[in-house]
């Protein structure tokens, strides 16, 4: 048995053991694991290699700045209609959930790494891990571009909540309740 056909016996058996009763994709995720371990050691690399310095201590304003960019960009993603081109070939359409935003479900045919692949594009929390540490990476290696790039995609998610919180003005305005609320005289949610 060649080494490639043993660990290919073993993943199988771990996955076996691991969800007897629905498909894990866990080589695909090993897969992922090992995109994500490449591009921080890349990160980590570029920093050592520029002689870059590591703050002790990243400001309060960039972790705010960093944390609503990642939000941002994080669905922009993995959720705006506009970018489904780029989640196409690891998932497939399912239907609109309003604001621009598409769901999709993740392509069960085809390889494990395609799969593990489709969750990632899909999920803007699973995406976020990667943003952020790129985001974090080029805070150190071009911190004004870096700062930049995430004022640009905070302006866009304050813009996304001012536009939200103006259709429900307006619908409060126009007599309507807002989503979710209407059915009962008291404003409460229908059960």
């Amino acid at each position: 048995m060649t080494g490639e056909g043993s660990l290919r016996g073993r993943i199988a058996r771990l996955r076996a053991a691991y969800a007897p009763h629905e498909h894990r994709p866990l080589d695909g995720y090993l897969v992922a694991l090992g995109g994500y371990a490449a591009v921080t050691g890349t990160l980590a690399g570029l920093v050592r290699m520029t002689g870059r310095t590591v703050p002790d201590r990243p400001s309060a304003s960039d972790v705010v700045l960093l944390s609503i960019a990642t939000h941002k960009l994080s669905r922009l993603l993995s959720k705006d209609a506009v970018t489904s081109p780029l989640r196409a070939p690891f998932t497939s359409y399912d239907k609109p959930i309003g604001s621009g935003e598409v769901m999709e479900q993740v392509r069960d045919q085809g390889s494990a790494t395609r799969h593990a692949i489709g969750e990632l594009l899909s999920c803007p929390f699973c995406l976020a891990v990667w943003i952020a540490t790129g985001l974090t990476g080029g805070l150190v290696l071009a911190p004004r571009l870096t700062r930049l790039v995430a004022t640009a995609l905070t302006a866009v998610a304050a813009s996304d909540f001012l536009q939200m919180g103006y259709a429900v003005a307006q619908r409060a305005a126009e007599g309507h309740p807002p989503p979710g609320l209407a059915g009962r005289p008291d404003g409460q949610p229908a059960s």
